[in-house]
């Protein structure tokens, strides 16, 4: 099956390829729109500042692209960076625009505790998902992030705690979205990603 993986200029892209291969997937990079008129699916990874990140997109003119095939029913799994995208902005740069997908914003860890917030850290299930699907409860995953979405939102289905509540994975119908790295998060990351794609068929 062809996924593909969104290129906007940096990030983890080759840990994120080689992960999903492993696992079956066909991957391609994606820079330009028409690459993703084949795509069975779509992933959006990223890593560093959200306002470089949405440059990214905008420069290749992938953003209306990837809001029309999120609203037309193509999956879409964000990670990490990926994930804040599918929100509605954050306040890591208030001028810039997510995709809009999940309505609430992107918020900063507080303070009193260490931002960015790098390591492992578990899991707390808020509802069940396909995401998730046999991935034990309180299961570790390794995350990297200084901003997150609330664990509120209506999208999480699994919240972490790192001072306050977060989003730790979403998903709502065709979109999907983790906050941790499931490429650098061992077997129950692999187990992540191969739930996805098993969600595909």
């Amino acid at each position: 099956m062809k996924i593909a993986v969104i290129d906007y200029g940096a990030g983890n892209l080759p840990s994120v390829e080689r992960a999903l291969r492993s696992l079956g997937a066909n991957t391609e990079r994606v820079t330009q729109p028409e690459q993703m008129t084949a795509a069975r699916a779509i992933v959006l990874p990223g890593v560093g500042h959200f306002g470089a990140f949405v440059a990214g997109l905008r420069e290749r003119n992938l953003i209306e692209p990837l809001r029309a095939a999120g609203d037309s029913g193509v999956p879409i799994l964000g990670i990490c960076l990926g994930l804040q995208a599918l929100f509605s902005s954050s306040e890591e740069a208030p001028r810039e625009c997510g995709l809009g997908f999940f309505r609430e914003k992107v918020t900063a860890l507080p303070t009193n505790v260490k931002s960015p917030h790098i390591g492992w850290n578990q899991l707390r299930k808020v509802r069940e998902s396909r995401l998730l699907h046999k991935v034990p409860e309180g299961a570790y995953f390794y995350f990297a992030h200084s901003f997150a979405a609330l664990g509120s939102a209506a999208a999480t289905v699994a919240a972490c705690d790192h001072g306050v509540s977060f989003a730790a994975v979403t998903e709502s119908e065709n979109l999907f979205g983790v906050q941790f790295h499931p490429e650098k998060s061992g077997e129950t990351g692999a187990l992540v990603l191969r739930n996805f794609l098993e969600s595909l068929s």
